[in-house]
């Protein structure tokens, strides 16, 4: 969970100021796709978050379907679902498909590097999967292949870098404008 810090100004809109990353979680292996479902919207349901959230969702392959569950449950969030591809420039929005969008996985892993060379990314103390993040940040790598194509993703073979993928979704998310929220400063992700 990555909470946006936006400053007030008396005129014009919030000016961005940081991401903080309040809450880290993977989802055991085997857990199903309800399951999933269940308890993101059981997170979603909780105070300070309840209402004041928005979901990004990773929709490729695989994830399209726990998306298409997420929104059947209804929760009090806006939810925006993710492919992530191999292509040159991003497409989609809010119009596009209800809040679908088509990222370059590489454009995902650079809202991350931006943020961290910036400091504006910041990660609490104390999270139970904490160094698990770290260590996949550190691992993630962009290696040119023979085709000329780029690969972005953990480095090394059998590593993860499923908390860096959810960790740019909330980067990427984040980063944008958004709708000013009832607290007028922070929205969470």
């Amino acid at each position: 969970m990555v909470e946006k810090l936006e400053r007030m100004r008396p005129y014009g809109p919030a000016e961005f100021e940081a991401l903080l990353v309040r809450y880290v979680e993977r989802m055991p292996l085997g857990m199903t796709y309800p399951q999933v479902v269940e308890r993101v919207c059981g997170m979603i349901e909780t105070p300070p978050v309840h209402g004041h959230c928005e979901l990004v969702v990773d929709a490729t392959g695989v994830g399209a379907p726990v998306v298409e569950m997420l929104r059947a449950e209804g929760p009090a969030c806006d939810i925006s679902s993710v492919t992530i591809t191999g292509g040159e420039k991003e497409s989609g929005g809010a119009g596009y498909g209800g809040g679908h969008y088509n990222v370059p996985k590489r454009d995902l892993i650079a809202s991350v590097q931006l943020a961290l060379e910036r400091g504006e990314l910041r990660i609490a103390k104390g999270l139970r999967e904490r160094e698990s993040l770290v260590e996949e940040l550190v691992d993630v790598r962009k290696t040119a292949r023979e085709s000329g194509r780029d690969r972005v993703g953990a480095e090394r073979a059998g590593e993860h870098d499923d908390l860096v993928i959810a960790l740019a979704l909330a980067c990427w998310k984040g980063r944008r404008p958004v709708k000013v929220n009832s607290f007028g400063k922070v929205r969470l992700f």
